[in-house]
C-alpha cells in the first residue's frame, strides 16, 4: 500500500503483511485483510506507531483516542488487539469489554469506575493508563443499591475530565452509529466524544470475518 506521506520511515505494505500474519497466528488461518479494510488498518497503524506524517495525511490526531466503528463481525476487536501488539509500550492500551466493566460495577459500585478513571494512573506517577473499551453500547444498564446507572456514560465522562486535565487517552470499539450512541448516552457525552476520539469507520459493506 502506498501512502500520501513522503516522510514516513515505515513500509506500510510490509506492515499489512505483518498484521495479516499475526492475525492468522492468533485467530486462525482464515484471517485475511480485505481490500475494503486497508484504509482502516492504515489509519490504525499510523496511530499506534505514532507516525506523524501519515497521521496528518489521514486526518488522525495523535493526541486523541480512537473510536473504531463498523458492522458486527468486521474485525474491530481483533485489529485493535493486533495493532496494540505493534505499538510502543507507553501507548499500548489495555483492552476490556464494556460488559465486563458493567459486571464489575454491579459487584463493587463506583469503586469499579474509579479503577478506570480516578485510579487509572501508573503507580507513583501522574501518567494515565490507556484503556480500550470494547463493544460500547452492548453493555447492560446496571442497578447498584437501587440506583439505575448508565455505567459507561459515567466512566467516559470521568475519563473525559482526565483527558482534559491529564491527557488521559481512551479508545472504544462499537457497532453503533453516532445517533444510536446519542440515544443511549445522551448529547452531553456525544459532544465530548468528538473531543476525545478520532473516528475510524469500516465500510458498511465490509464482510463478516467470523464466517
Amino acid at each position: 500500500m502506498r501512502t500520501k506521506a513522503t516522510q514516513t520511515r515505515y513500509d506500510y505494505h510490509n506492515l499489512l503483511q505483518v498484521v495479516e500474519e499475526r492475525g492468522k497466528t492468533v485467530y486462525g488461518p482464515n484471517f485475511q485483510i480485505a481490500d475494503l479494510d486497508r484504509h482502516v488498518i492504515l489509519k490504525l497503524l499510523a496511530y499506534f506507531l505514532r507516525d506523524e506524517a501519515v497521521a496528518v495525511d489521514e486526518g488522525i490526531d495523535l493526541n486523541k483516542g480512537i473510536m473504531l466503528t463498523g458492522p458486527i463481525g468486521c474485525g474491530k476487536t481483533s485489529l485493535m488487539t493486533i495493532c496494540r501488539s505493534l505499538s510502543f509500550e507507553p501507548y499500548r492500551p489495555i483492552i476490556i469489554s464494556c460488559r465486563q466493566v458493567s459486571i464489575e460495577f454491579s459487584n463493587s459500585g463506583y469503586d469499579a469506575l474509579k479503577r478506570y478513571s480516578t485510579n487509572s494512573f501508573y503507580p507513583w506517577t501522574s501518567i494515565p493508563r490507556t484503556y480500550c473499551f470494547d463493544d460500547l453500547g452492548l453493555e447492560s444498564r446496571v442497578t447498584f443499591w437501587g440506583n439505575n446507572t448508565n455505567v459507561m456514560a459515567e466512566l467516559l465522562l470521568s475519563r473525559y475530565d482526565y483527558f482534559m486535565s491529564h491527557k488521559m487517552i481512551t479508545h472504544v470499539t462499537t457497532n453503533l452509529n453516532s445517533q444510536e450512541l446519542e440515544d443511549i448516552y445522551g448529547n452531553r457525552l456525544r459532544s465530548r466524544m468528538r473531543a476525545m476520539f478520532n473516528l475510524i469507520a469500516f465500510s458498511p459493506e465490509t464482510t463478516d470475518k467470523r464466517k
